[in-house]
This record gives structure tokens, C-alpha cells and sequence, in this order.
């Protein structure tokens, strides 16, 4: 149905163009954003779009460029890739408000303070984006998404520039990213695992208005600087369709403890081992294949995918590729002496992690410290056993 509504309006869209200069005094564009909705895990971040109303012309239309499909080829892959396509959609107004309204979001409408001409440049500007040419553009979460076209399409299509007049609080990327996702602690652990340290810069007031809230924030406070000199307010009007915002749900089962409880039990077992003189080889394959996978994850997303900010990434100093070499130093008895200097180098590298945690230019989730404190101690226990084996070996050639 959805397929049948869009291939009707983009028909009237095709008929309309050759209209597109005919607007009525009485058309409108606006800014419509759209709060959090905590059901999904693309839409807590909000949304924006551009309105279109012209009651003469009977057109009432939202240009969405947030319109994505899961049904395309090899969409999960592409998406880790980076290379996922986003696709401006265009929908009823009635249509799209009825969508938010049944999520609970709250839709703020900025009417903007337009001149007929500058209707016409967006008008014509929508027009052309929504060409089957020009509908696909290639998603980047921070530069490029369903908030960040809207800000360009008006800002280039205006008599002057837009001054913002908005002095935001200094935010890092991951400061923004981290309170969207506060309700969703898996979540927040995943991005903190995957974004590196630019994540952590200060942004830009512009930056910040790829998160549709900060744009409607920016928004309201903006004027239109003219070329002689004169300014006026961006929008002209505010109105607010309130709606039931639907309760976060409640983890308790988060990734700190989790971690811990690992850390506690890997502990408790090393001690174990420790008083019978063994050591759990199948423990170690275990914990560091996991790590090593982790870490070919991490290695994919920064120097193959085309995802932002990834690179450089402090967490690869403990969670990388080749922590998947203690399964063979850990499964071939005569490979363990190898496995020996490996787990001397590993555990070198994290305690100077950990030494200088709060000296490294990227911030690290909480449920780290215990997760790399269990890879710490099990490669302390293999240098540890290895030591004692080799001055067991001595006493007896004594």
C-alpha cells in the first residue's frame, strides 16, 4: 500500500512540475520534528521533514529523507559497511501525523517566514531532489541524514543567510549520542564499543544539527540576514501537536553487570586454578575468541567500512584481531611457549591502558574496566604459570 501511495504521488508530482512555479500566496513550508519514540532503535534520535501546504492548489505533502528499506539486497552488510542509501519519500501530511501520533511522538510545526520567491526556490529545490535521479543519497548518521537536508535545502534556497543566533552548551558527538540512547544501555555499550575518540570532539553549533531536536532548537532562534542588510525571523509561526510519549523500558540486566559477573566468576576460577596447579586452557580459548572476534568487528568498521568516526578507536588496544591467537597458543601444547609472550605483550598493553585510562583522548564505557580486567588477569595467569613452571624446572635440575 505504502508502494501504491508513492508511485500515486510521485505521478502528481510529475504532473505538478510543470506547475511548479504556480504556487498560491496562501502556500507554506515548515519544519516538522519529531520527538523519540524508544520502540526502535533508528527512531530514538527523533526525526525531521519539510511540509508543504498550499490549500488553493489542495496539496498538503511532507518530503521525508529518512525513507530507507530492509527489503533491499544485502542490507544488513551494507549498512555495517556504511553504505547504506536513504532515499527522500513523499507522504500526506495527514498520513505521516497519524504515524507519530501512534508512536507517541510529539510533532513541532515551524512555519517559516518565507517570500513567495523563496517558496518557489524550496518548491522547485523538492522538485528536483525528488527526480528518480537525484531521490537516492548515500546516509551518513552526523553529516548527511533526515535533519541535515532539510537545513541545507532552506539555507541555500533563501534571499541572504541564516544566522542561528544559538549558543548550545559545547557537546561531543558521543555526548549527544549517549543521552539518545540513555534508556538503552546495550546500546549505549555497542556505540561506545564502536565509535573511537573523534566521536569525542567538541561539535560545531552547524554540527549539531544532524539531531532533529537541536535543529528545532537552532531553528527558532535563526534570522534571515537579506543581502541589504535587513533581517526577520525564520519562522513566522510555532505549533505543537502533543502527544503520549510511550515509557522507556527498564534493563536490568545491563552490560556492567554483566561484566562483572564475568569478571567474578573468571576470577574466582583463576584462583581455583592457581591452588590445584592447572590451568584452564578452554577458559582462555573461550574468553579470547570472543575478544578476537570483537575485534575483527571493530578492525571492519575502521579501515573497511565507510562509517564516520570509527578511527581511530583506543578500545582496539584490548579488543583486536589478534587476541584470536591464543586459541592455537592455547589448544597445541607446543605452541604455548609463543603463547607465553603473547599473553606477556597483551598484559603489558592493557595495564598501560589502564594506567593512562583517563589521559587517552576517547571516553570508554564504564563496563569496560571489568571486561578488561578479565582478559588481564587470565593472560596474568598464563605469565604467572609459566614462571613458576620454569623455576619448578630449575629446583629440579638442581
Amino acid at each position: 500500500m505504502k508502494k501504491i501511495l508513492l508511485l500515486v504521488v510521485g505521478l502528481l508530482f510529475i504532473q505538478s512540475a510543470v506547475y511548479a512555479q504556480l504556487l498560491s500566496e496562501k502556500a507554506q513550508i515548515s519544519l516538522l520534528t519529531s520527538s523519540p519514540y524508544e520502540g526502535e532503535v533508528f527512531t530514538l534520535y527523533g526525526h525531521a521533514a519539510l511540509r508543504l501546504k498550499d490549500e488553493p492548489r489542495n496539496m498538503d505533502l511532507v518530503f521525508n529523507y529518512g525513507i530507507f528499506s530492509f527489503e533491499k539486497p544485502n542490507f544488513i552488510y551494507r549498512f555495517a559497511k556504511g553504505e547504506t542509501d536513504y532515499m527522500l519519500g513523499v507522504m500526506k501530511y495527514s498520513d505521516y501525523i497519524v504515524e507519530y501520533q501512534l508512536r507517541g511522538s510529539t510533532v513541532t510545526e515551524q512555519i517559516l517566514n518565507l517570500s513567495p520567491v523563496e517558496k518557489e526556490r524550496i518548491w522547485g529545490a523538492l522538485l528536483k531532489n525528488y527526480e528518480p535521479k537525484n531521490r537516492e543519497y548515500r546516509y551518513n548518521f552526523f553529516f548527511d541524514n533526515c535533519a541535515t537536508r532539510p537545513a541545507q535545502l532552506i539555507e541555500n534556497n533563501l534571499s541572504g543567510k541564516v544566522d542561528y543566533c544559538w549558543k548550545p552548551e559545547p557537546l561531543t558527538f558521543r555526548d549527544v549520542i549517549n543521552h539518545c540512547t540513555r534508556n538503552h544501555a546495550w546500546l549505549t555499550f555497542g556505540c561506545d564499543l564502536a565509535l573511537g575518540s573523534p566521536t569525542d570532539r567538541i561539535m560545531t553549533p552547524h554540527e549539531m544539527l544532524f539531531l532533529p531536536e537541536y535543529l528545532k532548537e537552532a531553528v527558532a532562534s535563526a534570522i534571515i540576514i537579506s543581502d541589504d542588510g535587513s533581517t526577520r525571523p525564520l519562522v513566522r509561526q510555532t505549533n505543537v501537536l502533543e502527544a503520549e510519549p510511550e515509557e522507556a523500558p527498564t534493563e536490568w540486566c545491563t552490560p556492567l553487570l554483566c561484566a562483572i559477573v564475568l569478571w567474578l566468576v573468571v576470577g574466582i576460577l583463576t584462583v581455583w586454578e592457581s591452588k590445584r596447579h592447572i590451568h584452564l586452557w578452554g577458559l582462555d580459548c573461550v574468553l579470547f575468541l570472543i575478544a578476537g572476534l570483537s575485534g575483527c568487528v571493530l578492525f571492519f568498521l575502521g579501515f573497511i567500512s565507510e562509517h564516520p568516526c570509527t578511527w581511530p578507536n583506543w578500545t582496539m588496544v584490548w579488543l583486536h584481531p589478534l587476541q584470536l591467537l591464543v586459541l592455537p597458543f592455547s589448544i597445541v601444547k607446543k605452541a604455548r611457549i609463543a603463547g607465553y609472550y603473547y599473553h606477556f605483550i597483551n598484559f603489558a598493553a592493557i595495564m598501560l591502558m589502564l594506567v593512562s585510562w583517563y589521559f587517552l583522548p576517547q571516553h570508554f564505557n564504564t563496563a569496560f574496566i571489568p571486561l578488561i580486567l578479565t582478559l588481564w588477569i587470565r593472560s596474568a595467569s598464563v605469565i604467572f604459570a609459566g614462571y613458576f613452571r620454569k623455576r619448578e624446572e630449575i629446583e629440579k635440575r638442581k
